[in-house]
């Protein structure tokens, strides 16, 4: 009853729009009414600029990081060194917090596309493999200036990374960084179209964003 009280909570705290919340308090409009739709960091880097967009990654990727901390008030956190129902416990508090951001409850079910929020959990779980990740993404989005091809370089790089380079022991693990980076795919398709006829928008990270929003 315990657990499952925490994945609420989880939910909970992932149902959290911050790019909603950001953009309506400081900017006066709705983010899922302007640029893609989406609430979340990507939409907000292109719409509302840099400054908005990194307070909106840095929450989001907060609501993971929390979710999954949640474990160590279950049962489970007392065993000496972390047991595989402790590390399962954590993936599901993670994704309960991507599902939240996904759709929010507290935003009308229209959510963005949690990337943020999975960095999050993945820190929160795995620090080394969370910092190696934000340094593809800041390395991408530095070359490149597309959020998009930076969110699915750093999917991509996570089952890599633990497949190869931490070699995790913990199949359940395993199975979830190669069913995050098929999802980050795959729920970024229309990016990648984008991508490939040249019609993807940069983010501004060396310009002002535009004074009238």
């Amino acid at each position: 009853m315990l657990d499952i009280t925490l994945v609420i909570f989880a939910y909970l705290i992932g149902s959290i729009s911050t790019a909603v919340w950001v953009s309506r308090k400081f900017y006066g409009v709705d983010i899922r009414e302007l640029g893609s739709g989406n609430a979340g960091a990507t939409n907000t880097f292109r719409v509302l600029g840099k400054n908005a967009g990194i307070v909106v990654m840095l929450i989001d990727m907060l609501k993971g990081f929390v979710a999954v901390k949640l474990s160590i008030l279950s049962n489970h956190s007392w065993h000496p060194a972390p047991s595989v129902p402790f590390v399962n416990l954590q993936v599901i508090l993670g994704l309960a917090a991507v599902v939240g951001h996904i759709f929010p409850i507290w935003a009308g079910f229209r959510g963005g596309k949690g990337i943020a929020t999975l960095f999050g959990m993945i820190l929160g779980i795995q620090p080394l493999v969370a910092v190696s990740l934000v340094g593809v993404f800041m390395l991408m989005l530095l070359v490149t200036r597309y959020v998009s091809l930076s969110s699915i370089s750093a999917s991509i790089a996570f089952p890599l990374l633990i497949l190869f380079i931490f070699r995790e022991p913990e199949l359940s693990y395993k199975l979830f960084a190669i069913g995050t980076a098929a999802l980050v795919v795959l729920t970024h398709h229309k990016n990648i179209s984008r991508l490939l006829t040249g019609c993807e928008s940069k983010v501004p990270l060396f310009k002002k964003r535009n004074k009238n929003l």
